[in-house]
């Protein structure tokens, strides 16, 4: 046959199939399919929706189920197209052997309707098998007085497919001493002879290979060949016989392994190596080669391997029996293997409801169940029940189905939930049982809501707490069952201080823990409120709400603040006066400190750190008072300076200092003398300060330059002593504690002065220095209206009154 009449042979037969699937029929209402085997995965087997007469659009992967009997789901439902279709590789000679029939049954449940319907789908046979032999090569052996003529049996080639696609024929390779003789017995199975047409002669060619081809009927033509090499022997006139022809016997499927279950034995009437007699198995499926041994020498056939009615109830094995001058003699074992009750029913839920409402009325279904038993006869007949004081019934709904379905009534405040044993019993002997349990929740109404185990809820948080950490924890309890027992927490009201709650504060849903979303700050705010709504998940839900007030604590997390004396802002320091003549407790000025925090973190205690003159001062403990500790001696220096640390009282405590400096004088001259001395410190990264130093120093300089000269124009016009006296005036009415800045000499020496009167002359200015002065500060109103500062023309007149007053034009 060419390969273009095989390629036309292979589509019209591919064609054939394709139309066997196409049609089905009912037969007692069961639908039938035909395919080919080792279809591939996903190919259709027939639209199942169509012949039950389903809607496609409403189907879903529930609504239908395909269910197959077996160990192997062949066929799935493609709920989208309606089609039946293969999920699993299809081999019909392992799922059905040498059978001539093969039908894979399956049942098709419409979930909504509750019905069941029977499926058949046969497997037809395709030429995917080769003939094989059991092995590459065997030995024949042939006496050299053998006739012309005579017969010799050789291994029969296997094929596990059906009709045409097994073996039909053998062929021999071309040789000059044997012929091939082909036969068919009633079975119809082809049957190879090797017939000796010319005689032997061991001493002209002792081994003669032959090659014998089997070919199967398929298309593509499949073959397989094995090599017999003919071993020629000296004369041996008489073969083994057998006993018998047929060896039957019968064993149970729980034989042990190791049990001999027949013996075959075979006499040979010639004498030495040709008596002797050996066995092996000439013609063997390859599942009983896996179970059975035959021993060569004494012809014993044991069990190496247990065997399964249900997997094999027969056995067919055709045995040799050869002497040592190659004659042979053949006989046939059977082997029937009995069922034993070995085997459990099994139980399957296909469908199922997990609950149902109390109100449910009497028939309602709660489950499908199907039954399976793989023994047979008596053995595999199964019965279904349940227990008696529950109400629920069985009813047999088709072959191996049951339907569970309610008997009576059904009250949840009686029985919340149910524990349904289902038990399945064969009739063998003795019997085997399989039992399981089908949990069944019986719902209820949404009748009580959610209720907390206080009416408010009081916590206290620590201040700059880890963001994310739980602070508190609120739980509420449902009476009901299911989703109406199921709270879920939400926090209520959203407003904190102007800011939205959910900022600072979040509720875990499920468990009612509550979350700081951030670090709280006690002064900022001492609490927080806000209310928690618990809500069940019932239809409708309900809820109840709970008031919650979260309490800040203090932690000591700010330093003292230094308010006076305070860091100036302007580049200028202060500066504390104190008369040399102050008395021992002399109140110099205070050191005035805040602190943000509350309670014993905010309790302030003072301390003199550090100073020039150590015992000179002394600070308050709790009111920060500088007072003096002693008198003044001529070698204190002029400039005091005191550095006092203000601590709190939290743990661990936390403290700032300040810096004071005070000037010990009793007169202007002896303030000016020491100017520079009073200067501030300098700021490494700032000119304008040292510029500004530079200018009081040289104002300083000017103002001594316009005493002296006012001095001495006054000694040479009036030639006054008295005059000269005056000179030295004290400031007694100077007040104990004055600031000078660093912004100039005159802004002090105006701190003076309660008025400046302009004279007539536009070149001159007046200047009164009252005798008291209670500010501590130069105010904005103080003013100096000196226009040419040089020019001296008028008198300088000091005296112990009110006031001073200096004319300058």
């Amino acid at each position: 046959m060419t390969h273009a009449q095989k390629l036309r042979h292979g589509t019209a037969r591919f064609l054939f199939c394709m139309i066997l699937v196409t049609v089905w029929e009912a037969v007692s209402g069961q639908i039938r399919y035909s395919i080919p085997e080792e279809m591939q995965k996903g190919s259709s087997v027939g639209n199942i929706a169509k012949d039950l007469g389903l809607d496609v659009e409403q189907l879903s992967d529930r609504a239908v189920r395909i269910l197959s009997r077996g160990r192997t789901q062949y066929f799935a439902f493609n709920f989208k197209s309606g089609h039946l279709y293969v999920t699993e590789r299809i081999d019909r000679e392992e799922i059905c052997g040498g059978m001539e029939m093969c039908l894979l049954n399956c049942e098709v449940i419409v979930e909504d309707k509750m019905k069941l319907f029977p499926v058949e789908v046969e497997i037809t046979d395709i030429n995917d098998n080769a003939p094989s032999f059991r092995s590459e090569e065997f030995d024949l052996k042939i006496s050299e007085t053998t006739a012309p003529g005579s017969r010799f049996s050789v291994r029969q080639a296997e094929d596990p497919d059906m009709g045409l696609n097994s073996i039909q024929s053998y062929q021999l390779s071309s040789n000059t001493h044997f012929l091939l003789d082909v036969e068919t017995r009633s079975d119809g199975v082809k049957y190879a002879e090797v017939v000796l047409e010319k005689s032997l002669d061991r001493e002209e060619q002792a081994v003669h290979n032959l090659i014998l081809t089997a070919t199967d009927g398929g298309d593509p033509v499949r073959s397989g060949t094995t090599q017999i090499r003919v071993i020629v022997l000296d004369s041996n006139d008489n073969a083994p016989v057998f006993s018998q022809p047929v060896y039957k016997v019968s064993v149970w499927e729980n034989v042990p392994e190791g049990s001999t279950v027949v013996t075959v034995k075979a006499t040979d009437l010639d004498e030495g190596v040709n008596k002797e007699v050996k066995y092996s198995f000439q013609k063997i499926t390859d599942k009983a080669s896996k179970k059975l041994q035959l021993n060569s020498n004494t012809g014993d056939v044991t069990i190496v391997r247990n065997l399964d009615f249900e997997e094999a109830a027969l056995y067919e094995i055709e045995v040799q029996a050869h002497d040592g001058g190659g004659l042979f003699d053949r006989s046939k074992i059977v082997i029937v293997v009995s069922d034993v009750n070995d085997n459990a029913p099994e139980l399957t839920i296909t469908s199922l409801l997990n609950s149902v409402p109390e109100d449910s009325p009497p028939g309602t279904v709660i489950a499908l169940l199907n039954v399976q038993d793989l023994d047979s006869g008596e053995n595999g007949k199964v019965t279904c029940s349940v227990a008696s004081n529950l109400p629920f019934q069985l009813r047999k709904s088709l072959d191996n189905y049951y339907s569970l379905v309610t008997d009576r009534a059904l009250d949840r405040e009686q029985v919340a939930a149910y524990n349904i044993t289902v038990t399945a019993t064969d009739n063998g002997t003795p019997p085997l049982s399989t039992a399981t349990t089908i949990p069944l929740q019986i719902l209820d109404t949404n009748d009580n809501g959610p209720l907390f185990d206080k009416t408010s809820y009081t916590a206290y948080i620590t201040e700059n707490n880890p963001r994310g950490a739980s602070v508190f924890s609120l739980k509420a309890n449902d009476p009901d069952e299911g989703e109406n027992a199921r709270v879920t927490y939400s926090v209520t009201k959203d407003q904190i201080q102007e800011a939205p709650l959910s900022s600072s504060i979040s509720i875990n849903s499920e468990t009612g823990a509550l979350y700081a979303l951030r670090s709280f700050d006690y002064e900022q705010f001492r609490e927080i409120r806000f209310q928690v709504q618990a809500q069940d998940g019932g239809s409708p839900p309900l809820s109840s709400n709970v008031s919650v007030t979260l309490f800040l604590l203090d932690q000591n997390d700010n330093s003292p603040h230094i308010l006076h004396p305070s860091f100036p802002t302007d580049g200028s320091t202060g500066v504390e006066l104190a008369p040399r003549s102050s008395e021992p407790g002399y109140l110099v000025t205070k050191v005035v400190a805040v602190d943000a925090d509350s309670g014993q973190n905010a309790w302030l205690s003072y301390q003199l750190l550090k100073a020039t003159e150590p015992g000179l001062f002394s600070v308050g403990l709790h009111s920060g008072e500088i007072r003096t500790a002693r008198y003044f001696l001529d070698k204190d220096a002029l400039k005091q300076s005191l550095v006092v640390l203000v601590k709190d009282n939290g743990q661990p405590p936390l403290s700032a200092t300040a810096t004071v400096t005070v000037v010990v004088a009793d007169s202007i001259p002896e303030i000016l003398s020491d100017l520079s001395s009073l200067s501030a410190p300098v700021d490494p990264q700032s000119s304008l300060t040292l510029y500004l130093v530079i200018a009081v120093a040289s104002v300083s300089c000017l103002f001594f330059t316009f005493l002296i000269v006012l001095v001495a124009l006054r000694l040479r016009r009036w030639r006054n002593s008295q005059l000269f006296d005056s000179s030295s005036v004290t400031f007694s009415g100077v007040p104990v504690s004055q600031f000078v800045g660093l912004d100039g000499v005159r802004a002090f020496l105006h701190s003076y002065s309660r008025e400046v009167s302009p004279t007539t002359d536009s070149r001159k200015s007046q200047f009164n220095f009252p005798k008291s002065n209670y500010a501590n500060t130069v105010t904005s109103q103080q003013t100096c209206d000196i226009k040419d500062p040089i020019l001296v023309t008028e008198e300088l007149n000091i005296s112990n009154g009110d006031q001073i007053s200096v004319q300058v034009s």
